[in-house]
C-alpha cells in the first residue's frame, strides 16, 4: 500500500505499548510526509490530536486505546494500510469561541466537542440567551450551558441529556445543564450558521467560567459562539463502524 502513516499515542501503557508494536510493523513517518495520522488513545486524545493538525490536510484515524473511544476505531494491528485506505472520511469544523471576562478582557478559542458555561459557586448562573440578536431567553436559572457540533454531541452534551446528531448534520445543539428555572426547557437544534450570545446575569454575584473543549477562561459576563468556517479537520472511519452506525446504535441503548 502507498500509505504512509504518522503514528501518535496518548501517554497511557496501554497507548505507548500499541505504539512500539505498530511501528515495528509499520515503521513511523514524520507527520509532514504523512498521508494519514494514527492517534491512539481515547476520544481526549483525537481532540488533542485535531487541534494540533487543524487545517493540516492530515486525516486521522483513531484507534481505541482510552477509556472512551467514540471518535475511534476498533483497535487492530493487522492490515492496517488497507484499513486507512479503505476508511471513510468526514470534515469536521470547531466552533469560534470569543469571551469577554468581568475585566473586559476578551479571550477567543476554537472547540471541537463543545463550548460550556457553568457555574463556579455555590450560586446557580443566570444566563440569557440570543441568537443572531433576538434575545430567547432573559434568564435561564441553571448550572451551566453548552453550545455541540455534531462530533461532540455524544460527549457532555449526551451527558447533560442533549440530542445526538449525525456527524453531517448542519446543527448545533444548545443544552441546558441542571435548567431550574424555566424548569421544562430542554434546549434546542439551531442551524450551524447562527451566532449565539449567551450573557451572565450578575456577573460578579454569580460568577461563570467558560470552557471551549480544554481551554477555560474564568469569570466571563457575555460568549459569543459560532461555527468557525476558517478552520477544519479531517477525521476517519472504518465503513462498516461509521459515525452514522453508532449514532443509530447509541440511540438504541437503554
Amino acid at each position: 500500500m502507498s500509505e504512509k502513516l504518522a503514528f501518535l499515542a496518548s501517554n497511557s501503557q496501554e497507548a505507548q505499548e500499541a505504539l512500539h508494536k505498530l511501528v515495528s510493523i509499520y515503521g513511523n513517518c514524520l507527520p509532514q510526509k504523512a498521508s494519514a495520522i494514527v492517534a491512539l488513545g481515547g476520544d481526549g486524545f483525537m481532540l488533542q490530536t485535531q487541534h494540533k493538525y487543524m487545517n493540516s490536510g492530515l486525516p486521522i484515524y483513531g484507534m481505541n486505546k482510552g477509556t472512551i473511544g467514540f471518535l475511534m476505531n476498533e483497535y487492530k494491528p493487522d492490515n492496517l494500510k488497507q484499513r486507512v485506505a479503505r476508511a471513510l472520511k468526514s470534515k469536521i469544523r470547531p466552533l469560534a469561541m470569543k469571551a469577554t471576562d468581568i475585566n473586559d478582557e476578551v479571550h477567543e478559542a476554537i472547540a471541537i466537542n463543545e463550548v460550556s458555561l457553568l457555574r463556579q459557586s455555590y450560586q446557580a448562573a443566570s444566563l440569557s440567551i440570543i441568537t443572531d440578536g433576538k434575545e430567547r431567553l432573559d434568564a435561564l436559572v441553571c448550572d451551566g450551558i453548552m453550545v455541540a457540533t455534531p462530533a461532540g454531541s455524544t460527549a457532555y452534551n449526551l451527558s447533560a441529556h442533549g440530542p445526538i446528531l449525525p456527524l453531517e448534520a448542519t446543527l448545533l445543539a444548545l443544552t441546558p445543564v441542571s435548567p431550574f428555572r424555566p424548569r421544562r426547557w430542554r434546549g434546542a437544534l439551531l442551524p450551524n450558521t447562527v451566532e449565539v450570545i449567551i450573557r451572565v446575569n450578575e456577573a460578579k454575584k454569580r460568577p461563570v467560567n467558560a470552557v471551549a473543549d480544554h481551554t477555560e477562561i474564568k469569570s466571563v459576563k457575555e460568549v459569543s459562539i459560532k461555527l468557525d468556517m476558517d478552520n477544519s479537520g479531517l477525521i476517519l472511519f472504518d465503513p462498516d463502524h461509521s459515525w452514522d452506525d453508532r449514532i443509530l446504535a447509541e440511540q438504541f441503548q437503554y
